[in-house]
């Protein structure tokens, strides 16, 4: 049974699901989505590539080695070739049958009221097809968000996609030494259209460049945060919401 935990000024910010319940369950997979959501997920964020046959899938790696003991590219296999791996087993016993979804099922789960934070992880390509699926999805217009890092993907959401809400995802610290201030951050969003950023959990992250965002209308969302005193520092700096593996010990430590 689903619990929706109350909404109030407090506990306002959003938790979400980081791949679903990723601690506990494999990740994006229907059981991780659906036990993000019992332990009071305000959304879920998860992967999404094309399989050989141009059908959008959840998963987050290129391939599928890590989750199904299988060293093959996702994009080499087919739908049916990938729905037919186990990519479960590697978690736990008690998941010896999970599939691989598609975005379709993934979307068919989300409850009223809750939100998913679809991320790709291909190019411009997947769009038409992204697009397809959010439009047969039975949901509102506030509900599916769509994140990435790159820019090409988030201004081609924008173009195809203009009523859905796309963010750019950033980390603060690149492998080339960059380090984002409020204002760069600002601008390149500005130039792909963006409508919110998706931040790696930092102490760059400060009430200051919160507000600067929100000021362009940037909401600020950041991942990955599974420790609680990152969480209260994030959200004493004003963020929108916070992508953990662990929704629901996240909620019970800030006592929400």
């Amino acid at each position: 049974m689903i619990r929706f935990a109350p909404v109030t000024e407090v506990n306002s910010v959003e938790i979400i699901g980081h791949r679903g319940a990723s601690f506990d369950a494999p990740e994006n997979t229907l059981a991780s989505f659906r036990l993000a959501f019992d332990q009071c997920a305000d959304g879920i964020e998860f992967d999404i590539r094309l399989s050989k046959d141009g059908q959008i899938v959840v998963i987050h790696d290129p391939d599928t080695k890590r989750v199904a003991g299988i060293d093959r590219a996702v994009a080499d296999q087919t739908l049916d070739q990938l729905r037919a791996l186990d990519v479960g087993r590697w978690k736990g016993a008690e998941y010896p049958r999970e599939r691989i979804p598609t975005l379709a099922e993934a979307l068919a789960i989300i409850p009223a009221g809750k939100r998913a934070y679809v991320e790709v992880k291909c190019g411009p390509e997947s769009v038409p097809e992204l697009k397809r699926v959010i439009a047969a999805a039975k949901l509102s217009r506030e509900q599916v968000i769509v994140i990435s890092f790159s820019a090409d993907v988030v201004s081609a959401v924008k173009k195809r996609l203009p009523v859905v809400p796309a963010y750019w995802v950033v980390r603060l610290r690149d492998d080339a030494g960059t380090n984002w201030t409020a204002d760069a951050l600002v601008a390149a969003a500005r130039a792909m259209n963006a409508d919110g950023l998706d931040l790696s959990a930092d102490p760059m992250i400060t009430r200051e460049l919160v507000e600067v965002a929100s000021a362009a209308g940037l909401p600020v969302y950041v991942w990955t945060v599974n420790d609680a005193a990152m969480a209260r520092s994030l959200i004493a700096a004003g963020v929108s919401g916070i992508a953990t593996d662990r929704p629901g010990w996240l909620r019970e430590t800030l006592g929400w």
